[in-house]
């Protein structure tokens, strides 16, 4: 995947509306309470304002947003809120003073993020000082729909605004509140639909096994068995016995015969978590299983033959083990024909406030958290990651004597766990343009290196982002396995399907001509709707459409595979000229990197 070029864009010379102003302030973070009163800042909001904290926390926004009296700064409060509650986010560029009287204009964009049970918890907001001066009182708003999408309604390149959805996963609420979460599960939901073996990866405590019910939930094996296993968990003598089974007899204990987990799992799915921890000899079995080799039960003569679905998952870099020989190399890349790597917690910070919420409710459901308690959560880098969060608002819960939960709380809390020392603060409070550049890497990387998405999330203008990627010397690589969400294998690319909605023309051996519609596109063939009479068009058939974004008309012998209800058919292509098919090629395969799927490098 080639790196993004992110100053591939015209540069002007940058522009102020002061001649201090960016100086001042730069990018900041605000947490509010549901009715707009500020609960927790950063320094750089101190920094931009010109105040201390006490002067800030409380207040309402809009009244840092308008030079207007008491009158105006309600008026304004009131349209924020009605945008943010009915859009799930707004944004506005307005004329400002700081404590020292100094005018300047501020970029703010604001963040509504819901509870468990979908109501206001609370909202985040970026504030910025802007680089074009806007006329002075204009407020300009954007809403957009804020509510749980489908894959299917998403469109792939496009990420949600940050908004709170519960999604209940094999009994236990998974809370997405983060763009990039969104943007993962849709991943996830794509992944489900194939048959395919997938590893998931992420760092301890992300929600790895979640993700793999969450795949399994999704898939055309919901009904069918789940089956699991730790492999660190177990005695290395064991594990073969636990997978595979053993006849009675077969070793001292063995008293019965006893089927394995493959054959438990057989027509469903098997999970392997720490899947790095299995032993070498165990890994041979299992790649032969994968290759759809039948295996025998310990001390058994009968060949067994099953169709399980494997997910595995590992904290651990499998590439680091298969260099030291820890692990195979063709079972690293058999088992990941989807790799899906869980964003720690840090990464998504629209997260740790639902997710707070969310187990305090679980806990204490008349509780709540102080504002300087939720600026301490948005403060910490929460290494444990979801697990770590958990635990903690756990304990806080079960010591609180009162329903509302203070910093003190928190930090006594993160003071008794060793873990919560190992890492500085994820939104750091002390040096300001540190604070700034981390805050714009960590906008990159959720974007995928896409510089208008990193700008949007930020709150500031993309010129202003242009300017701070050359003043910190920032290049980031888009293509970086550790940036990106997932992996797909060279084998599953012409799989891939992308949704579209164009004229597709179809013509049979017969001359006989009509237009359909086309829903999806891969490589290998597409989705049409609307053949009224598709046995009609038996045989090999002439397509042609125009190829998206381009001004390529598309041309090949296709032939139908499969019959859907209503007029739904499936094409695969027969005959497609090579130079037609590099080009459908590089389509789709930007159509998965705007996704967030990473490709293999080409040899």
């Amino acid at each position: 995947m080639p790196p993004v070029n992110l100053n591939s864009q015209p540069q002007g010379p940058p522009t102020r509306s002061t001649p201090d102003a960016d100086e001042a302030g730069g990018i900041a973070v605000l947490s509010t309470d549901a009715k707009g009163k500020i609960t927790g800042c950063n320094a750089a909001v101190l920094k931009i304002l010109g105040r201390s904290a006490a002067e800030v926390l409380g207040r309402t926004l809009a009244s840092f947003l308008s030079g207007k009296d008491g009158a105006g700064q309600t008026q304004l409060q009131k349209t924020m809120l009605t945008a943010v509650m009915q859009g799930g986010q707004y944004r506005s560029s307005h004329s400002c003073q700081n404590k020292a009287e100094k005018t300047f204009t501020a970029d703010v964009t604001v963040t509504l993020l819901r509870d468990a049970k979908s109501a206001p918890a609370g909202m985040v907001a970026m504030f910025s000082v802007a680089e074009e001066k806007s006329t002075p009182g204009s407020i300009s708003t954007k809403a957009p729909v804020a509510r749980a999408q489908s894959a299917n309604e998403q469109s792939p390149d496009e990420d949600e605004a940050a908004h709170t959805v519960s999604r209940e996963i094999d009994g236990t609420n998974l809370i997405l509140a983060s763009p990039v979460m969104h943007r993962f599960m849709r991943m996830v939901d794509r992944v489900a639909g194939h048959a395919e073996s997938v590893l998931v990866t992420g760092e301890t405590g992300t929600g790895k096994e979640l993700i793999a019910h969450a795949i399994h939930q999704s898939s055309n094996r919901r009904s069918r068995p789940w089956v699991d296993i730790n492999c660190a968990a177990l005695p290395e003598n064991l594990v073969e016995s636990e997978l595979f089974g053993y006849e009675k007899g077969a070793f001292t204990g063995a008293d019965a015969s006893k089927p394995g987990l493959f054959e438990l799992a057989d027509k469903g799915t098997l999970f392997l978590d720490e899947i790095g921890e299995l032993q070498i000899q165990t890994q041979v079995k299992l790649l032969r299983v994968l290759d759809g080799s039948p295996f025998y039960r310990l001390g058994g003569h009968r060949k067994i033959t099953v169709d399980v679905r494997i997910i595995a998952a590992t904290n651990q870099d499998l590439d680091a083990a298969v260099a030291a020989g820890r692990f195979r190399q063709d079972l690293f890349h058999r088992l990941g024909q989807f790799q899906l790597r869980v964003p720690p917690l840090r990464d998504r910070p629209e997260d740790i406030v639902a997710l707070a919420e969310h187990f305090l409710s679980l806990k204490n459901p008349g509780s709540a958290f102080a504002p300087d308690a939720v600026s301490a959560l948005l403060s910490h880098s929460w290494p444990g990651n979801v697990r770590e969060l958990r635990n903690l608002i756990a304990r806080v819960a079960v010591e609180s004597r009162n329903p509302e939960i203070h910093k003190s709380q928190i930090t006594d809390a993160m003071s008794g766990n060793p873990v919560a020392q190992r890492q500085a603060a994820s939104i750091p409070v002390g040096n300001l343009d540190s604070m700034e550049e981390q805050m714009i890497i960590r906008a990159l990387e959720r974007s995928g290196g896409h510089r208008s998405q990193a700008a949007d999330q930020l709150g500031i203008s993309r010129r202003t982002l242009s300017r701070k990627l050359k003043e910190y010397n920032i290049n980031v690589n888009s293509a970086d396995a550790a940036n990106s969400l997932a992996y797909v294998s060279l084998e599953q690319q012409k799989f891939f399907r992308a949704r579209i909605q164009l004229a597709v023309a179809l013509k049979n051996q017969q001359g006989e001509e009509v237009c359909v519609q086309g829903v999806n596109l891969s490589t290998g063939g597409m989705g049409v709707d609307g053949l009224k009479e598709p046995m009609k068009f038996t045989g090999l058939l002439d397509v042609s459409f125009p190829l998206p974004d381009s001004e390529t008309i598309f041309r090949a012998k296709a032939r139908i595979v499969w019959f859907g209800g209503e007029g739904r058919v499936g094409l695969r292509f027969a005959v497609i000229d090579p130079v037609l098919f590099e080009q459908l090629q590089h389509w789709t395969n930007n159509k998965m990197k705007n996704e967030g799927w990473e490709l293999p490098s080409a040899p």
